[in-house]
């Protein structure tokens, strides 16, 4: 089941510019070696770290087809493929090439606000117009509107394709809900890299990390350590980490990880409007951070 293939550390794949603003195809394919090679179980693909929004179509086919061919089939991908029109994600789904994508992230839709009913109608379609496993993305600072566990229950139940949410409510009561309700084969994933080892404890599989960019082996194996109940040890990787938890979101994603990353020599310190870098106080903090904990900068 593809759902197995989720579990452990997926990593929210960041999109690299260079200095003109173009993406940094080159770096780009060092990013996916870099993290096949230190472990990273799965890479979410077009995401929100990717700067998605500010991609053009023909951008977003580029590193879509790149990465695909560069992963290879070592590892799966899941691609980001949401919106706010459903008939656009449905006419996606139906007409375009999904060669060597394992399954679909979909987001809860923004800025409309749909109803309960309505987001459920929303997955509805996009289950139906696809044999393609669907991975619910629930993130209410975001979209506007929280899908409520009795809704993605729901959804779960009813399409057998929609095997997992991607939970970033915030509400550990909500994700708890989920995890205690849910069909055998639906999977919550966290969200959110700060939260990842408490919601582990409580039966989520993993994580799409966006610290995963800077620290693949590190971070998978805190998060493999909790999977396998060796929570005293996952505890103490998860609290050496604790300050750049706070720092990654502090100037907003991927803002906090692209910094890091540049403090480590891998990519330029390069966002696209309305996304700016990290404040220099920011900066110098992680710069520090990286340096306390013994890694190149």
């Amino acid at each position: 089941m593809i759902q197995t293939k989720l579990k452990g550390m997926g990593v929210a794949l960041i999109t690299p510019f260079k200095e003109d603003e173009s993406v940094d195809y080159d770096a780009l394919m060092r990013m996916v070696d870099y993290l096949i090679q230190n472990n990273t179980d799965f890479l979410c693909v077009l995401g929100t770290t990717a700067e998605t929004p500010t991609l053009t179509q023909e951008e977003k086919k580029q590193i879509k087809q790149r990465v695909i061919e560069r992963v290879g089939g070592r590892i799966p991908i899941l691609l980001g493929l949401g919106g706010n029109n459903t008939r656009s994600i449905v006419d996606s789904l139906q007409k375009d090439d999904f060669t060597g994508v394992d399954a679909i992230l979909s987001v809860v839709p923004y800025y409309n606000k749909p109803s309960q009913e309505g987001i459920y109608q929303h997955y509805k379609a996009i289950a139906s117009a696809t044999e393609l496993p669907i991975v619910l993305y629930n993130v209410p600072g975001r979209t506007g509107v929280n899908m409520t566990a009795e809704t993605t229950l729901r959804i779960a139940r009813d399409f057998h394709n929609v095997i997992a949410i991607k939970e970033a409510s915030g509400d550990i009561t909500q994700m708890d809900d989920i995890i205690k309700k849910k069909p055998t084969y639906f999977y919550v994933i966290s969200c959110d890299d700060g939260i990842t080892y408490p919601l582990n404890t409580l039966g989520a599989v993993g994580i799409i990390s966006v610290i995963g960019n800077a620290f693949p082996r590190e971070f998978s194996r805190m998060v493999r350590l909790a999977l396998k109940g060796d929570y005293p040890n996952a505890r103490t990787i998860h609290h050496r980490f604790a300050e750049l938890f706070k720092l990654l979101f502090v100037d907003g994603n991927p803002a906090g990880v692209k910094a890091m990353l540049n403090a480590m020599g891998m990519i330029e310190n390069k966002l696209r409007l309305p996304l700016v870098p990290t404040r220099i106080t920011t900066f110098e903090k992680i710069r520090a951070i990286l340096n306390e904990l013994n890694i190149r900068c």
